[in-house]
């Protein structure tokens, strides 16, 4: 982070006109951790370039974050500026009065349709947010290993689990460093993970959404069928297993490859013993599309309210620049910017990953919009579901069905 915060403050010193009346702009956000990047890296690059604006970074605790800034902006108190939580939060907030429309932001141009779905209403009329900054899904693997067992990074679905198969024939190696006791994993970095290039990443969600498909179609069945085989390669005791336990054993170099997302990469940047690297999911069959989930995260936007909105506006088109972009994805390491500027990416872990994007077809986390508002909460009946497939406890079929049953109880479309 040196290098950036040196150019930072350079940029800020070239600055020598005072400026007696500067607007200043208040960022509300979650991201407490990223205090000091905010203030000592990103800020004063953009003070530099508008030095009649003045940007103040506060940060709420993660827990609170939602709760506080919704009573902020209906008591009249919140900033100028709104870090936006994916989908129906932030949805919430833009029907309720408490968020501006941004549709016409010319910058806007500089993302594509699924970048800005996270902050987009239903009908695709309006986008209320900036898009930031993404995580994208796939594996990390120990190269050690690999070398030491002559395999080769698996491109298809036949040659993951061939390769699952030597590890765990031909070495004493965990194949999977993954459990299921925290539950979250089985749909967060499995089934979403590697179910988009069953079911044709965007077209199939799609087709979830406009009532054209169902749970119960093959193409979405076909990825528990795959869970359904991992628990012989997930090592002994895993039903108790928690993500902390997993990202510990492939830490440690004792199991060769772990499902994750980019957000891990610093993880074991300070924690892993061993030069790791990362491939994307599978594609089925030697035809097949890659398909990565490249999940939108983190967006901003502006409190109606603000008496600065044409600055806060300058800071959005700023968010939106390849300078930007530049500098988020290379200090918050495993968080992509979400626009079409291409990036030199320092990471090399994350290099390769951001690198998916030119190969791979993009889609986001299958059921993160629309289809979490309803009774039962899809979201967590796909994380019981999957780790009981992963347990050898329920069938892909069962699986496929129960989450069917419940989505079409309350989704018109699926009636």
């Amino acid at each position: 982070m040196r290098s950036s915060i040196q150019y930072a403050l350079g940029l800020a010193l070239a600055t020598t006109m005072a400026v007696s009346h500067a607007t200043t702009l208040t960022i509300e956000s979650w991201r407490v951790d990223d205090s000091d990047l905010w203030e000592d890296v990103l800020i004063p690059v953009f003070e530099a370039e508008h030095p009649d604006i003045q940007v103040r970074f506060s940060p709420t605790s993660p827990t609170e974050y939602d709760s506080t800034v919704n009573a902020r902006l209906q008591a009249g108190t919140a900033g100028d500026l709104i870090t936006c939580r994916p989908f129906d939060v932030s949805l919430n907030l833009y029907q309720e009065g408490h968020l501006l429309d941004l549709t016409d932001m010319a910058a806007m141009d500089n993302f594509e349709d699924f970048a800005r779905s996270a902050w987009t209403t239903d009908d695709g009329a309006s986008t209320f947010c900036m898009p930031m900054a993404s995580v994208i899904h796939g594996f990390l693997y120990n190269p050690e290993i690999f070398a030491e067992l002559d395999l080769e990074v698996p491109r298809t679905e036949d040659e993951f689990l061939a390769v699952l198969d030597t590890i765990e024939q031909e070495s004493s190696y965990t194949p999977l460093a993954l459990g299921t006791n925290d539950q979250w994993e089985s749909n967060q970095i499995v089934y979403t993970n590697i179910g988009p290039a069953f079911w044709g990443g965007e077209a199939g969600r799609q087709a979830l959404l406009d009532g054209s498909a169902s749970f119960t179609d093959p193409e979405f069945v076909a990825p528990f069928e795959h869970m359904a085989r991992w628990g012989e390669y997930m090592g002994r005791g895993y039903e108790s297993q928690t993500y902390g336990d997993s990202q510990n054993l492939f830490s440690l170099g004792r199991a060769a490859i772990y499902p994750t997302g980019s957000w891990d990469i610093s993880y074991f940047n300070q924690q892993a013993l061993f030069e790791f690297d990362a491939f994307p999911p599978f594609r089925v069959g030697d035809d097949g599309q890659c398909v990565i989930s490249d999940h939108t995260d983190i967006g901003m936007g502006i409190n109606p309210d603000s008496e600065n909105a044409e600055a806060a506006k300058l800071f959005l088109e700023w968010l939106a620049s390849e300078g930007f972009a530049r500098l988020y994805t290379n200090e918050v390491t495993g968080f992509f910017s979400l626009s079409k500027h291409e990036v030199e990416v320092r990471d090399p872990v994350a290099a390769e990953m951001i690198n998916w994007r030119q190969d791979c077809d993009s889609t986001i986390r299958l059921n993160a919009q629309i289809m979490n508002r309803g009774t039962p909460n899809m979201e967590q009946e796909l994380w019981t579901v999957g780790s009981r497939v992963l347990n050898g406890a329920m069938t892909p079929q069962e699986a496929a069905e129960r989450i069917q049953n419940g989505f079409s109880s309350w989704y018109a479309p699926q009636q």
